[in-house]
């Protein structure tokens, strides 16, 4: 063998050696049962095998490729693969997208407010937040960004991305095509910390309430109580019921869903997880003191409707808590940890998989609704507040079924028991809850 090659086996069974420590020093940081140590085996020991097949495939691509390619280049490429290959929801993060990642669990960041996204060969405006630095300037949702600081954009969003996001206090000029404008427009923001709701409410008539949660922040839990607060002080006559639409939530931060399942129950279990270190074993249990006072709830959920969200859906129904309406859900039992790395970035690693308080996985199965829709899925109305806007529940059918179904239930048996009770029958015998999603 070569000196080279040698050479190039150590350096690389070294770095995969010294991922394996990091990974397993983040793992079990608790330290681990005498269990965990016997559960091991020989996964302990390094696969001196596999690392020369590694190092002979490296060597491969490193001599014969037809582009040269940089060792950090491979390096990246193949601990990608070995996370991704676990399952679907674990991920190398390097620096960037680890606090990617990070900014947006945490509600807000500091850069101009928009929301882009790519359409065509250019990068559009979506939204722009309101009392934002873009929102202020003028900015409007459907104009195009050609250009950064005088660099082009094309259709890289997350290039576009990194360069909006700044020190708060500095500036970045926009340099924007708005459709029946001719020539350019040029907007100098100034980067501020811009506050990302994850919660929408109204009221849809005297009484009943509607809370939308798009997915699950630090600051979610904070907002749903804001939300239900500010709600009760516009009826006067307290809260007979609350919509709570969980449509297309892809989930979020653990705590923060089971927070908010918390905030619907007085006791109970919200969730148990299993996993193989001792922190990945875990019980999450209700508090005593519920917002809506017992007043029943309807949770609307779809095929978009994931994880965090899934975990509040299953506790309020497991309960008897809530009335689900929809389409089943999407199906993730499963949590992840993001583990920060020595060197920069982080691993998001499958740690646990979760179950209901009856028991039961969502993994690839969903929660059933009580009351499963007919017809295709729609997504959810923009909830708009100008005084001239048609109502929510007129351009939301599902929205509309749920107020109808809670008004029903206050003027009928008064108590949410009678509602999961009596309408849980309407559910198709032929959609049993173990049935896999096909």
């Amino acid at each position: 063998m070569s000196s080279r090659k040698r050479t190039l086996i150590a350096l690389v069974t070294g770095a995969i050696f010294g991922f394996s420590a990091a990974l397993a020093g983040g793992v079990l940081a608790a330290g681990p049962s005498a269990q965990d140590v016997q559960g091991a085996g020989d996964s302990a020991t390094l696969p001196w095998q596999e690392a020369r097949l590694f190092a002979e495939v490296y060597e491969h691509i490193k001599r014969d490729y037809v582009d040269q390619i940089s060792d950090r280049k491979l390096m990246d490429a193949a601990i990608r693969g070995m996370v991704s290959s676990l399952d679907p929801h674990s991920a190398y993060l390097n620096s960037q997208e680890f606090e990617e990642t990070r900014l947006s669990t945490m509600g807000s960041y500091p850069g101009v407010g928009i929301e882009v996204a790519a359409d065509g060969s250019a990068v559009k405006i979506l939204h722009a937040i309101p009392g934002s630095p873009a929102e202020q300037a003028g900015l409007r949702a459907g104009d195009e960004i050609l250009a950064i600081d005088g660099k082009d954009v094309g259709a890289d969003v997350s290039g576009a991305i990194e360069h909006m996001r700044g020190t708060s206090g500095s500036t970045v000029t926009l340099t924007i095509h708005r459709a029946g404008r001719p020539g350019v427009l040029k907007f100098a923001l100034r980067r501020a910390n811009v506050e990302v709701h994850s919660v929408d409410y109204q009221s849809l008539r005297p009484g009943y309430g509607y809370v939308r949660i798009e997915e699950f922040t630090d600051t979610t839990p904070d907002e749903v109580n804001a939300a239900i607060s500010n709600l009760q002080r516009n009826n006067p006559g307290g809260l007979s019921g609350l919509v709570l639409d969980l449509r297309d939530n892809p989930g979020g931060v653990l705590e923060s869903g089971v927070a908010v399942a918390d905030d619907f129950l007085n006791s109970g279990v919200i969730l148990t997880a299993e996993g193989r270190t001792p922190d990945a074993r875990f019980e999450m249990d209700a508090t005593p003191g519920d917002l809506m006072n017992g007043a029943p709830i309807v949770v609307l959920v779809n095929s978009g409707t994931a994880s965090a969200a899934e975990i509040v859906s299953a506790a309020l129904k497991d309960h008897g808590r809530a009335l689900l309406i929809g389409h089943r859900t999407y199906g993730k039992g499963t949590v992840q940890t993001v583990i920060p790395l020595e060197y920069g970035g982080a691993v998001k690693l499958t740690t646990s998989r979760y179950f209901t308080p009856s028991g039961g996985s969502v993994q690839g199965k969903g929660i059933l609704p009580d009351i499963v829709e007919d017809g295709p899925e729609h997504q959810p109305a923009d909830v708009m507040t100008a005084k001239d806007a048609p109502s929510l529940q007129s351009r939301d059918a599902e929205v509309r079924l749920a107020l109808t179904t809670l008004r029903a239930e206050v003027h009928g048996s008064n108590g949410s028991g009678h509602l999961v009770k009596t309408l849980a029958t309407d559910v198709p015998p032929a959609l049993a809850a173990d049935d896999l999603v096909p």
